[in-house]
């Protein structure tokens, strides 16, 4: 690899916390092989197998964005600590009930979908964090290297785990799991830099917040185009992890040391890839290295599908590996890139409901094609269906974000406020005024339009242009945020790549000075409010 993918292993907290997160990753490897292999002997339906996957999966769907709400208003160290403390309490708990011989499948269940629970609340956080790690410059490496942290412990933890499992039994790799989060705990207090930026502005409200990063997910086209994508691959590629305990143990025939090595297999490949990786990104665009990651994803389900023999298996996981890796990092430094700091945790969040609900989703679907049909069938659905999305998805372009400034700019004029507004005063009303020559109206509409896109992802609950019938050349736009404080954080939000865009569109106004804009927040009864200093912001 060159040089520069190392990069990231300068910068000390790097290290230390993918150091642990390392430790972490191989534990909770080994209770995946524990767990997956466990249901197999308590209830072998396929079914049942995938529901494993599916509780696992199932609680970054449905908790993932109240965690990035979190992890966007409080200290992103605190938030992972407590998360860590949490995940090793629920694996003692169930490390004591299965020396006490206490075990169902839908006990299993129960903790798997806790365990699942601790990780939602944490994952967020963990990769909003992580462009604090390094420059700006070396963030792909440091996803790709986060990557490589899963798949090596996939490649040591599931062998580690099969063994152990074997010669021990289930309560030593929950409890050996249990202590991994210990480390990452450890490695937490070590830290002691603040994750969380000093506002100004009072805390957003957690529905607020909760709405404000939806808001920004349905308007920012770089991370809703990233998000399809995602639906697309993890659809199609969650079959064999969900169907995998049974490929080693129906169609391969082996037993808990199989499926470790098949698991092993694909992790020995995602390191591959990892290193694969800087050579095609150099080479390919990332729309490009994704259809090679689809297409490899597809010729792994086919052979897990038909290959009846463990070299088959072993090389199917390995192609799945890399393809795995490719896509994994291709569509999270593609949602990096999307995001400024301030929403962060929230749009990670959203990717990661994105992911996680497809591969909870997946998990089921072909769980139960395999019941209605068999294994193979619905490996090699599952490819056929990888295949057919590519010419249907190629369309929503990665990487949109990749050289967008999110810097905020701070360049909104300060206001001459005449009276004051409150916090909670609003709704609020701001209008611009444009002078538009007939030449420049097209121009102008095209990147009003654009403008609004930015407008309502940054807090704007409506936004519209018009134009007047009795004044030529005269354009009004309007925008509408649900409150005073709202409106005041639209001012911290506006980045410099937003900028950009405002000046093309101030060069097409013809007047001497910018277009004016008024503010009107709705009034309340009572006496006229008093006046207000010359401090507060304004458009």
């Amino acid at each position: 690899m060159p040089e520069s993918v190392f990069a990231p292993f300068k910068h000390r907290v790097f290290s230390v916390l993918w150091l642990a997160t390392l430790i972490s990753n191989i534990g909770t490897w080994m209770f995946n092989v524990t767990s997956g292999w466990m249901m197999t002997a308590l209830s072998p339906s396929p079914l049942m197998v995938a529901l494993v996957q599916a509780a696992t999966a199932l609680p970054i769907f449905l908790f993932a964005l109240p965690a990035g709400v979190l992890g966007d208003l409080f200290n992103r160290r605190k938030l992972l600590f407590w998360t860590q403390i949490f995940l090793a309490a629920v694996l003692f708990i169930f490390a004591a009930l299965l020396g006490m011989g206490i075990t169902s499948p839908w006990l299993l269940l129960a903790f798997t979908f806790s365990i699942g629970v601790g990780t939602a609340f944490a994952s967020p956080a963990w990769q909003a964090i992580v462009p604090r790690l390094v420059p700006r410059d070396e963030l792909a490496s440091a996803i790709v290297w986060n990557g490589v942290s899963m798949n090596i412990a996939r490649a040591i933890g599931p062998a580690l785990g099969g063994f152990v499992l074997a010669a021990a039994g289930a309560m030593a790799t929950v409890l050996i799991d249990a202590l991994s989060y210990l480390a990452v705990a450890a490695a937490l207090l070590w830290w002691r830099t603040a994750t969380v930026q000093a506002d100004n502005l009072p805390r957003e409200h957690l529905s607020g917040a909760l709405r404000a990063g939806i808001r920004f997910a349905l308007h920012s086209k770089p991370l809703r185009y990233t998000l399809i994508r995602a639906l697309a691959f993890f659809t199609c590629a969650s079959a064999y992890w969900a169907l995998l305990p049974i490929v080693a143990r129906e169609t391969l025939h082996g037993g808990p040391d199989l499926y470790g090595i098949l698991l092993t297999a694909l992790g020995l490949g995602a390191v591959a890839g990892a290193f694969l990786l800087p050579q095609l990104r150099k080479r390919y665009s990332a729309n490009t290295n994704l259809i090679l990651a689809i297409l490899g994803t597809a010729v792994c389900l086919i052979t897990f599908a038909l290959g009846r023999h463990m070299v088959f298996g072993i090389l199917a996981g390995f192609i799945g590996g890399v393809s795995w890796i490719v896509a994994v990092s291709t569509l999270n430094y593609s949602a990096q890139v999307a995001l400024p700091d301030w929403v962060r945790a929230r749009g990670l969040a959203i990717f990661q409901m994105a992911v996680f609900g497809a591969m909870a989703g997946g998990s089921l679907g072909w769980g139960q094609v395999a019941i209605v049909t068999d294994i193979s069938t619905s490996l090699i659905a599952s490819g056929l269906l990888a295949l057919a999305l590519i010419p249907v998805t190629h369309r929503f372009t990665l990487n949109l974000g990749e050289h967008h400034d999110h810097t905020p700019s701070g360049h909104w004029a300060e206001p001459v406020a005449v009276t004051s507004a409150v916090h909670d005063s609003g709704p609020v009303l701001v209008t611009l005024e444009y002078r538009i020559a007939d030449k420049d109206r097209d121009e102008f509409i095209a990147l009003i339009r654009e403008l609004g896109t930015i407008r309502r992802r940054d807090g704007a609950i409506q936004w519209g242009y018009f134009e007047d019938i009795e004044q030529r050349g005269r354009f009004i736009e309007m925008f509408m945020a649900e409150s005073w404080v709202d409106h005041l954080r639209q001012h911290a939000r506006v980045s410099a790549a937003d900028k950009m865009l405002q000046d093309k569109i101030f060069a097409l106004h013809q007047g001497t000075t910018h277009p004016p804009v008024t503010h009107a927040v709705t009034p309340q009864p009572g006496r006229p409010p008093e006046a207000a200093p010359k401090s507060h912001h304004e458009l």
